[in-house]
């Protein structure tokens, strides 16, 4: 089993760690991340700029530390075109721990919280509907399932992020509603097995 994830190359993306010197990439890659179509940058933030380093330094250390205490990679990658080097979004593994028992996963009773490994991912606004989200979440997934020898993995999104969830749909999730209104954060989860075994109990 590994647990470091290496640099992944796909076609047309190279997955790889963050470092220090992606500062002002990633600074206005999550500064722009979410903006929607039309939407102007906001303008230059001195603290702003200060919390994306702070968030950049906690993230290459992560990495080590980590691997460290033989946990899971948790943690964003730089996705960055093949072809020229520019960062365009960023995908990774994170800790997610929620009500899945009300979604219908896994063993965890209605309400029941459990523990899961999430996967995530953000492309800049400016490269969207090209197929790089579902990539660059291939490649990890296929990592984590042949690598990590994860046995499931899953995405969350908003019940009107139309594009997330399509993206899960074209790596293969199943996309499992969450019925009641709480907490409002936990959505639409997408779901996907290792081996295609079956997502319930």
């Amino acid at each position: 089993m590994r647990l470091h994830v290496p640099v992944l190359t796909t076609d047309r993306l190279v997955i790889r760690p963050f470092t220090l010197d992606d500062l002002d990439a990633a600074a206005r890659l999550f500064d722009t991340v979410w903006l929607a179509e039309g939407e102007a940058p906001p303008p230059p933030d001195p603290e702003r700029r200060a919390a994306r380093a702070r968030w950049l330094e906690w993230t290459v250390l992560s990495y080590e530390q980590l691997l460290s205490l033989h946990q899971p990679p948790y943690g964003d990658r730089a996705i960055t075109l093949r072809a020229t080097g520019e960062l365009i979004g960023a995908v990774g593994y994170a800790p997610c721990y929620q009500p899945f028992g009300q979604v219908g996963l896994g063993t965890a009773p209605p309400m029941g919280h459990s523990p899961e490994l999430g996967l995530f991912w953000a492309i800049d606004h400016q490269h969207r509907g090209r197929g790089y989200a579902g990539e660059a979440a291939r490649a990890m997934i296929d990592f984590a399932f042949n690598e990590m020898l994860l046995y499931r993995i899953v995405a969350t999104t908003d019940y009107d992020n139309v594009a997330s969830q399509r993206v899960m749909l074209k790596l293969g999730m199943e996309l499992l509603r969450n019925p009641l209104p709480e907490p409002p954060w936990l959505q639409v989860v997408g779901v996907l097995v290792n081996g295609r075994a079956p997502v319930g109990p």
